[in-house]
């Protein structure tokens, strides 16, 4: 009986161990299209976006060239902006080589940083299926105790529990969610202190084929960080009407586009 027993918790852990691999081989596969993805995706698009912050929300129609992104702001803290000014301070921008060069650096280590992140999601966390819905396998992730991470922003990814949604088709990441479980503090707080409770939820969609885009950014996250302000935000970004533009497209061309999108704002 005691052999048996034995057998039967040593089947019973080698089915639990064999779940946990293929949980992560998920998260990895998913991972890696995303990074391939994004590192071979070359379209252009434009699209409405809505921004909120405390101190500051804007709307505006973003179109995306090959030289950066362009901006005709619609609406500032609630109040629209006149079309006037809305081609004054497009046309601004457009003349000002720096201010484009300095949005360019910026997107640039946006999305580095973001690849960075991504890198970090099989080894920082402990994954555990959830099910499905739909066409979608439902992954719950919290803190691995032995993930040691490289810097700050990674310190606050890594102190999250949340679920994240994988279309089973593409292996594209649909969502993902998360809530701070534990204050994050450098040096006692003195640099940096954010608190337990503070959440993330990132929601992404198919815009074309094979070609998926964030619509959704929500961070709610309490706290200072004298180095990093970018941690330290509460911000709801909703992106909508999405229409794909030219791989070419020029920044003139793209500024024309801009105010054809929405005539009446």
């Amino acid at each position: 009986m005691l052999a048996g027993g034995i057998l039967l918790w040593a089947l019973a852990l080698s089915g639990t161990l064999a779940q946990a691999q293929d949980v992560k081989q998920i998260v990895r596969q998913a991972v890696q299209t995303e990074l391939a993805a994004d590192r071979n995706d070359h379209s252009r698009w434009i699209y409405f976006e809505t921004d909120r912050k405390p101190d500051h929300s804007v709307k505006q129609w973003v179109a995306e060239t090959g030289d950066g992104s362009l901006q005709r702001v619609v609406e500032t803290n609630g109040q629209p902006v006149p079309r006037a000014q809305q081609r004054k301070s497009l046309d601004s921008f457009l003349q000002d080589s720096s201010a484009r060069s300095k949005q360019r650096k910026s997107d640039q280590h946006d999305d580095q940083q973001a690849a960075e992140l991504l890198n970090l999601l099989p080894q920082a966390f402990i994954w555990t299926y959830q099910g499905t819905r739909g066409n979608d396998i439902l992954l719950h992730f919290k803190p691995n105790p032995q993930f040691r991470p490289p810097d700050f922003e990674a310190r606050v990814f890594a102190a999250m529990e949340g679920d994240m949604r994988v279309d089973t088709a593409q292996h594209r990441i649909v969502s993902l969610k998360g809530r701070l479980i534990h204050d994050v503090k450098i040096l006692g707080g003195l640099l940096a202190s954010l608190y337990a409770g503070g959440t993330f939820d990132v929601e992404r969609r198919e815009t074309g084929p094979n070609i998926w885009q964030i619509t959704e950014t929500h961070v709610h996250i309490q706290g200072h960080a004298l180095l990093f302000k970018t941690i330290s935000e509460e911000e709801d970004d909703v992106k909508t009407d999405f229409e794909r533009l030219p791989g070419d497209i020029t920044v003139q061309q793209a500024e024309t586009k801009l105010f054809e999108e929405g005539k009446n704002s």
